[in-house]
């Protein structure tokens, strides 16, 4: 069984990392980088399933998270509360000094004459002694509480005593769960009468066997059985017959080599930071730690930020690492798209590495997306090739460019069986009458009118002056160099990889060639981008979650990607850009761009133009603006003159008089300036929306943390 509960039937291209033969074994705990957060398996795996996880506020990080309320409660400041305190203090001393020595009188005496006898009254009775000190007491104590609660001692206590002391020494402990409500025990299966699917399932869960990436992936294999898409008995076979190591993934792997990030995929989060503690925060998220799942990822996610900001090592690689994860588990498909040597993560945390360009790669990339339909092959590589060319405005598309090359791709497709490699597609482009002919000859007599039609109109406009065949041609020349020679081959000689195959659990890295080949790599990272949102919309199984992380999305961005982007929250599947500034998008598509995506991350450094974007998209809110106005005392008497002329010789400063206006007005959340200088090295300003809808304002957090 697979990690969504089913029998491995996939070919080379759908599965290209073979199952190892034999049962799996246990392997050892993969070492971690240093200073990486710790892995929740062996004893430590039982207090992780078991911390409290309340639900909260979107893009809060739910491991032992503590809610706080929604407003911000009136905090006095420290001095002001200690002062107060004291004063009260000596007020209550002085009331008890007039007391005691009789300068009020004896009137507070007068209840405790009423209530003894008369005999009690001599100086030598134990019992009179007992309660007039008693009485003494009682009204200490009564005078203590009026004046601690005048002073708020309670919260001075509650500040700076040992509550305070106990709670940031010592972590709060969780109560054990009961039986019933125990993930350890796995209640849902008792529940389904796979009981010894349970018992042996607990045992490897206490015995220190299992670690959090089995608990999601035979979770995910149960949910395939609830559904209906597998059946009990073979799920609990696999239970019983591999305990903890069951329904793996095609990989065979059981965790990634190395984890840098913090990952809790109980809720399926990955830790980014820390939500810092600014008035521009909501009191409710500061503090709180920030996680990305895919609930937030399927809204598609933008960040922005110069070179050196953080965009890679604190963002692109955490979320690849967590989308590796979920395909282990059997939840997700993720495809990593970088420049060589971008720091993606290892080679052994993937299982297809293509390397565009590198002799050493096994395998290579299918410049057709895996379909067998002409014009759906034409309108991906349209959009590949000239895509940055088309007119920016929305509405626009390369529907031309398309028309041209499916009027080739066609013909050569039912002649040959499958479309033309690079070379031979350049020279079909560039209009040389040997290949046409030859395509021409072999459709005659075949009753193939319609191709033949097709090359007619081709060579009708090989002489038109508005043609776009030269300026394909010319695109498709950067792919016909040496350094690509053994790539985008046709011919079955090679093992393309085909994004038709995100229909599985697969983690998929693609190194894009930099140097020298910028143009190339663009032009690739198009092609990656209009075959995944081509290929995620197509799939028939869509509870398996798709992403594409674009670590440089310079020159991706079109017209036709904005609108597939679109569609990917409806496909569960999503997009993750970067870019250095929005200066790499044309002007008309900034804000088409912007309100595509659900979730937007300005970093340190951003420049005030692009600011102003993320600040017009954030929009404005209502809040409370004090004026304070000094206004200048007149004197009218001889006395208040001269009055105010000690005041001045003795402050320096004419008296005046202080006014305070309040007034609500509505402001950006977020300014131009304040992005372009007003946060931090190594913090964003985030802004998150999740597939349900529920979104977070604009926050800043501290990515180091």
């Amino acid at each position: 069984m697979d990690s969504d509960g089913t029998q491995d039937t996939r070919g080379t291209q759908a599965n290209p990392v073979p199952r190892p033969a034999g049962p799996p074994r246990i392997p050892p705990r993969p070492a971690d980088a240093p200073g990486a957060p710790p892995r929740p398996d062996g004893s430590a795996f039982l207090t992780w399933l078991r911390t409290a996880r309340p639900e909260t506020l979107p893009g809060v990080w739910r491991f032992g998270h503590r809610p706080r309320p929604e407003e911000e409660p009136e905090r006095i400041p420290g001095r002001q509360l200690i002062s107060g305190a004291l004063i009260a203090f000596l007020v209550g001393w002085l009331i008890w000094s007039l007391l005691w020595n009789g300068y009020v009188g004896g009137w507070w005496l007068l209840p405790l004459y009423a209530m003894i006898p008369d005999s009690w009254a001599s100086p030598h009775s134990f019992a009179s002694v007992v309660v007039v000190y008693a009485y003494y007491v009682l009204i200490a104590l009564i005078i203590m509480i009026g004046v601690g609660r005048l002073g708020r001692w309670a919260e001075i206590w509650r500040r700076y005593g040992p509550p305070a002391w106990n709670r940031s020494a010592t972590p709060r402990t969780e109560r054990p769960p009961a039986p019933e409500q125990d993930l350890a025990e796995w209640p849902q299966l008792r529940a389904a009468g796979a009981v010894d699917a349970a018992e042996r399932l607990t045992t490897e869960a206490r015995s220190g066997l299992m670690r959090d990436v089995d608990h999601a992936r035979i979770t995910r294999a149960w949910q395939g059985v609830r559904s209906g898409r597998h059946t009990l008995a073979a799920f609990t076979g696999a239970v019983l017959k591999d305990g903890s190591a069951a329904c793996l993934h095609p990989s065979g792997e059981r965790d990634l080599p190395t984890r840098l990030a913090r990952h809790d995929l109980l809720t399926g989060q990955v830790r980014l930071g820390t939500t810092a503690d600014d008035p521009r925060n909501p009191y409710a998220y500061r503090g709180a730690g920030l996680g990305l799942d895919p609930d937030l990822l399927g809204t598609s996610l933008l960040a922005v930020g110069p070179a050196g900001s953080g965009k890679t090592g604190t963002l692109v690689r955490p979320l690849a690492e967590s989308l590796c994860l979920h395909a282990l588990a059997g939840r997700a498909a993720v495809v990593v798209v970088g420049a060589a040597g971008a720091g993606l993560g290892p080679v052994d945390a993937y299982d297809v590495v293509v390397r565009i360009g590198n002799p050493e790669s096994v395998y290579d990339l299918d410049l057709y997306g895996g379909t067998a339909d002409p014009d759906e092959a034409a309108a991906v590589l349209a959009e590949a090739l000239v895509g940055d060319l088309a007119d920016p405005h929305p509405g626009n598309d390369s529907r031309r460019s398309t028309t041209v090359l499916a009027q080739l791709l066609g013909p050569f497709r039912a002649v040959h069986g499958r479309f033309p490699s690079v070379p031979e597609l350049r020279q079909l482009l560039d209009g040389a009458p040997g290949p046409l002919d030859t395509l021409r000859k072999a459709l005659q007599g075949s009753g193939q009118e319609s191709l033949i039609r097709e090359l007619d109109a081709r060579e009708r406009q090989l002489a038109h002056p508005g043609d776009v065949a030269p300026v394909l041609a010319d695109r498709v020349a950067l792919l016909d160099r040496p350094a690509f020679a053994g790539f985008f081959d046709t011919s079955g000689q090679t093992r393309p990889f085909s994004l038709k195959a995100l229909d599985h659990p697969v983690r998929v890295r693609i190194d894009l060639p930099e140097r020298g080949h910028a143009d190339a790599s663009r032009m690739l990272a198009r092609l990656v981008l209009a075959q995944f949102t081509a290929s995620v919309s197509a799939r028939e199984d869509r509870s398996l979650f798709a992403c594409l992380v674009l670590d440089d999305a310079s020159g991706v961005v079109t017209p036709e990607a904005i609108r597939g982007i679109q569609r990917l929250r409806s496909a569960n599947a999503g997009v993750v850009l970067t870019l250095r500034t929005l200066d790499d998008v044309p002007r008309p598509l900034r804000n088409p761009l912007l309100g595509a995506v659900g979730c937007r991350m300005a970093l340190a450094g951003l420049t005030p133009w692009d600011g102003q974007d993320f600040a017009e998209v954030w929009g404005k809110e209502w809040t409370e603006a004090r004026d304070v106005t000094d206004r200048q005392i007149i004197a009218e008497t001889p006395a208040g003159k001269a009055l105010h002329m000690v005041r001045r010789v003795i402050t320096g400063k004419a008296p005046t008089q202080r006014a305070v206006t309040v007034r609500q007005v509505e402001r950006e959340r977020w300014s131009a300036s304040e992005l372009a200088h007003g946060v931090p090295a190594g913090h964003a300003v985030l802004s998150l929306t999740n597939v349900k809808g529920e979104h977070a304002p604009p926050l800043l957090v501290d990515l180091r943390s």
